[in-house]
């Protein structure tokens, strides 16, 4: 049997608003096990997977660049221990550093970036950079994810204060002269809103997986066994809670953050009509500090 420590407890309580009685039997159930503990919880009604979105095991800044003709973006994510380095100017000097490497040199992923020659010290490339600066200040440094992002329309963005949530956004139009009007512009700013707000997982229903529905409709269908609901009836009580499901998780889907009468598809609609043309989200990206950390931190033993 796993060790349930008091500070697995509390982390747990943190992530899901649970009980810490029931956080303890959750993690006791899932012999320790902290992801089957939070599935355990939401099966029984006690967390929601929103709650998890909260998850942050570093600190850092999101970087954010999107070329003059908005037809190409970057977000990349450094991490440092604290707060407190994040907010240095030494820290933001070496995110923008991190930034012009990526957009001058384009590596594939961020272990390539890690051997590319440094801008303020060509002697050194990114990783040695790293080491230099983790001497200097005591923590801990990396760059775990960057995503460059050639448009198929134009990008807008969105930073929340602190730049810890960065959105890019890539919205679509037939006609290239709606790109560059005002309406289609402030259109673009309320999609990135929405994506860093409301934090969907998938573009359309389409892209969800197979897996998310399936363990989606597991923890639906033992949440309304454990409501007492009668066996005969949980099929269409599981069919009826996936479409508020799709709602929250397919951005197409869910209400529009400023006016949640109108999805965000029918916004779409909206002003397409508005512009005499046809509008889309090809795709976006979300970056919030800490997730990587958090989605690499092992399971309790």
């Amino acid at each position: 049997m796993a060790e349930i420590t008091a500070q697995l407890v509390k982390q747990l309580r943190e992530m899901t608003g649970a009980g810490m009685m029931e956080c303890k039997k959750a993690l006791v159930e899932a012999n320790g096990d902290f992801n089957e503990a939070q599935v355990i919880l939401r099966k029984r009604g006690l967390a929601t997977a929103a709650k998890k979105a909260s998850r942050t095991a570093k600190e850092g800044l999101i970087g954010l660049h999107i070329s003059p003709e908005v037809n190409l973006g970057l977000l990349v994510e450094v991490n440092c221990e604290t707060d407190f380095v994040a907010k240095t100017d030494d820290f933001k000097s070496l995110v923008e550093e991190v930034k012009q490497i990526i957009l001058t040199h384009k590596p594939v992923d961020a272990e390539a970036l890690k051997g590319l020659p440094s801008v303020s010290s060509p002697a050194l490339n990114v990783e040695s950079l790293l080491k230099e600066k983790i001497a200097k200040v005591g923590e801990n440094m990396n760059v775990p994810r960057f995503v460059l992002h050639p448009a198929a329309g134009a990008l807008g963005s969105y930073t929340h204060p602190g730049s810890k949530l960065v959105v890019l956004v890539d919205v679509t139009a037939k006609n290239p002269a709606t790109l560059e009007r005002p309406e289609f512009k402030e259109l673009i700013q309320d999609v990135a809103m929405q994506v860093a707000a409301a934090d969907p997982k998938f573009l359309t229903r389409d892209d969800v997986t197979a897996e998310y529905i399936a363990k989606e409709k597991e923890i639906q269908r033992a949440r309304a066994l454990a409501e007492g609901k009668p066996e005969k009836i949980v099929d269409k009580v599981v069919e009826g809670r996936m479409s508020k499901f799709y709602e929250e998780v397919c951005l197409l889907d869910q209400p529009f953050i400023k006016e949640n009468s109108v999805t965000i598809s029918q916004l779409l609609a909206d002003k397409g009509k508005q512009l005499g043309d046809e509008i889309g989200v090809a795709s976006y990206v979300r970056f919030k500090v800490g997730e990587t950390a958090a989605a690499e931190e092992p399971a309790a033993e």
